[in-house]
């Protein structure tokens, strides 16, 4: 467990975000330092017999400089919450036995990530491994003799040259880096080394891992015991091809007692995420035939046991199907979903009868994503993840058919309960393009008066398939908490509305979700509370990439903050990490055959009309939109004498907020940089509070 702390990061990380009316933020609204104190709910697991849930506590240590986990436990009504492990560790992962009996999870407490098994009567304890790489996707076989899992094989290929020997004592540079595979860097890995993932079991009362698959492909995820425990099923692509056809995975199954691999499944197209029914005669799993689109509905599929007789389950619904897990009658399977911005949990008979049974499936921390996750027991309770905008993730439960779902644990109460923090509120508009309606959410300032006037901040989300909602989210509260009003929405393109919304920006992309966007503005606009002179625009990523657009199409804005964009499409799409995807589903074409495509949808071709102050603000170690792309902009507005600043973040990949003095000091600078484009006080803005 945690102990609360406030102390102080650094004087300038304290006063980078404007404390209004006193030289310290007012303890009645949600401040920089408080960032340290959130703690969430991961990854809840619900016992076999219904009766209780372990689940991953993650809080942040503010010495270190770091986020942490420990594992929590706590009854389905509610009592007897209690921590399983403590200590500034890694403990993740948790799972129990099919009897309950025990539960294994992943733990760093001696320095590297190991297997380790509690007995859940005695609570005992013990390190069952010592991997040399981290292991994931833990699962259970049917007896509880076994424990699969998926782990890095590293492979040491031969040197290109050979270099001459090198005297005794001599100090000579590291050894050139060879790369010869398509994907040799990945964002939040860095350059990645060589090798591939295999499954592997290992005894459960401890042992030497075994390993199952083997041959030049990646087999991750978690695999899914059949009810004999005699195989594995697993996705994986293993195709001549797969560095150049990235979603072309199958569905396969490995005996467990030679290695034996057969692909059960064969389309085109990403099938992955399989389940194996109770009886084990058929198999659940997740994909969609590949057309090649920017967005594709990922669908519900059931086929026999031998890869026969496939067919969608949810043909009809027209949302993204995510984590299904069989019922125990092997009648249907419950599921997640997004629909308009929100999380759910369902339940689908295999007759494609869906049923809703949650809302407010969540675990946003840093901007207002979705995700979140959920587990079943065989008496249909489940446990899952919740996160409204007042909250970050905490635990709650409910039953299919057993009334509402309901939270059972409130992490955050000792530091946000006395705080008054933003008010959301959903808001709905007409794009001016074609009349479509748009959702979005207007986050309030505490304290907030309608008869006053407010400056306005656009926070544009990333994906671009992605979706914004009403959950948690520290960069809005901290927004809000320094006198804005916040809007942020999904534009066309954003999941959670069909296929056909998503894909409004098929090779599109930015286009017409710019109109979107500015007739949600105005939206607000209308209701009388916004400063116009004041509106300020930011956006992370894909929506770095909006930022920038927008200030190339309109002056209407004080300042802007494009945070780790794609600039140029053309340099993108031959730097990013995950190139063989980009080129092929969200362009026509190679940028060298269709350059007109790449430089119309490229922010840098209008960055000639730009007057807008803006801040470019990426990591370092950006490896998704590499920091080449923000230098771009920035120099180009250099050379166009446009006010504008380039902030890096040492040691930042894509995520930024990996670390959350990074995320403190994100927010920082884009305050700090909207203060600096402030029209003065009183011209039409809200007093500080306290002055």
């Amino acid at each position: 467990m945690k102990p609360r702390c406030r102390l102080a990061l650094t004087l300038a990380l304290l006063t980078a975000i404007p404390s209004y009316g006193a030289d310290a933020p007012d303890p009645e609204r949600f401040a920089a330092l408080d960032v340290f104190e959130l703690e969430w709910a991961a990854d809840p697991r619900i016992s076999p017999d219904g009766k209780r849930i372990v689940y991953v506590r993650n809080f942040m240590d503010v010495m270190s400089d770091s986020r942490r986990s420990n594992l929590w436990t706590v009854g389905f009504d509610g009592t007897t919450h209690r921590p399983l492990t403590s200590g500034n560790n890694h403990n993740t992962s948790p799972r129990w036995s099919p009897s309950g009996d025990r539960l294994a999870f992943v733990s760093s407490a001696d320095g590297s990530p190991q297997l380790h098994l509690r007995w859940m009567d005695t609570g005992a304890t013990a390190k069952i491994t010592n991997l040399i790489h981290s292991p994931s996707g833990l699962a259970w076989s049917p007896d509880g003799k076994w424990l699969a899992l998926s782990m890095r094989v590293p492979s040491r290929p031969e040197p290109m040259a050979k270099m001459p020997p090198k005297p005794e004592g001599a100090e000579w540079a590291d050894a050139p880096r060879v790369i010869e595979k398509m994907v040799y860097r990945a964002d939040g890995a860095g350059f990645l080394e060589p090798g591939f993932s295999h499954l592997f079991v290992v005894p459960a009362e401890g042992g030497s891992p075994r390993q199952l698959t083997t041959g030049d492909f990646d087999h991750g995820g978690t695999p899914a015991w059949t009810p004999d425990g005699r195989h594995l099923i697993f996705s994986a692509n293993r195709h001549d091809d797969w560095e150049y056809e990235p979603l072309d995975s199958e569905i396969y199954e490995v005996a467990v007692s030679d290695g034996a691999i057969r692909a059960l499944t064969d389309r085109r197209g990403p099938d992955g995420g399989p389940v194996v029914s109770p009886d084990g005669s058929k198999i659940a799993y997740l994909g969609f035939d590949d057309r090649r689109q920017g967005y594709q509905i990922t669908r519900l599929h059931v086929m026999n046991r031998d890869g026969s007789g496939a067919r969608p389950v949810t043909g009809d619904f027209d949302r993204d199907v995510q984590d299904p897990q069989w019922g125990a009658d092997g009648k249907g399977l419950f599921f997640s979903y997004d629909t308009e911005g929100n999380g759910k949990v369902a339940y689908v008979s295999l007759a494609g009868r869906v049923e809703k049974l949650a809302d407010d499936l969540g675990n946003s921390l840093t901007r207002p994503y979705s995700g979140g996750s959920f587990s079943v027991s065989p008496q249909g309770r489940f446990a899952y993840t919740t996160s409204p905008p007042e909250r970050p993730a905490d635990v709650a439960v409910g039953a299919r058919g057993g009334g509402a779902a309901r939270r059972i644990t409130d992490l955050n109460a000792d530091l946000l309960t006395h705080k008054e923090l933003a008010e959301v509120e959903e808001i709905w508009w007409e794009s001016s393009h074609d009349g479509r309606k748009i959702q979005g959410w207007i986050a309030t300032p505490p304290g907030f008066d309608p008869g006053e006037k407010y400056p306005l901040i656009l926070e544009i989300h990333g994906g671009p398939f992605a979706d914004y909602g009403d959950r948690f989210s520290s960069e809005v509260q901290l927004f809000a908490a320094a006198g804005y009003v916040v809007l942020y929405a999904n534009p066309r393109g954003s999941t959670s509305y069909g296929e056909e919304f998503g894909n409004l920006i098929h090779h599109n992309y930015p286009g017409e979700d710019y109109d979107d966007l500015m007739s949600g503005v105005d939206a607000v606009i209308a209701r009388g509370y916004i400063d116009e002179e004041q509106l300020f625009v930011t956006g992370g990523s894909g929506g770095g990439v909006l930022t920038a657009w927008i200030v190339g199409k309109t002056d209407r804005f004080a300042a802007a903050v494009s945070a780790k964009p794609v600039i140029n499409w053309y340099s993108f799409v031959l730097t990013a990490d995950f190139y063989p995807f980009f080129y092929k589903y969200w362009f026509s074409g190679f940028p060298w055959d269709v350059p007109d495509e790449y430089l119309r949808r490229s922010p840098l071709h209008h960055v000639g009309n730009v007057t807008t102050p803006t801040m470019l603000l990426t990591g370092e170690a950006d490896y998704r939109t590499p920091m080449s792309e923000s230098e771009q902009f920035y120099q180009a507005l250099k050379l166009r004498k446009v006010d504008t600043a380039l902030v890096r973040i040492p040691g930042a990949s894509h995520g930024i907020a990996r670390r959350p003095s990074q995320l403190i000091a994100k927010i920082a600078h884009v305050l700090a940089w909207f203060e600096r484009y402030r029209s003065e006080r009183g011209n039409g803005s809200p007093e500080p509070a306290g002055a």
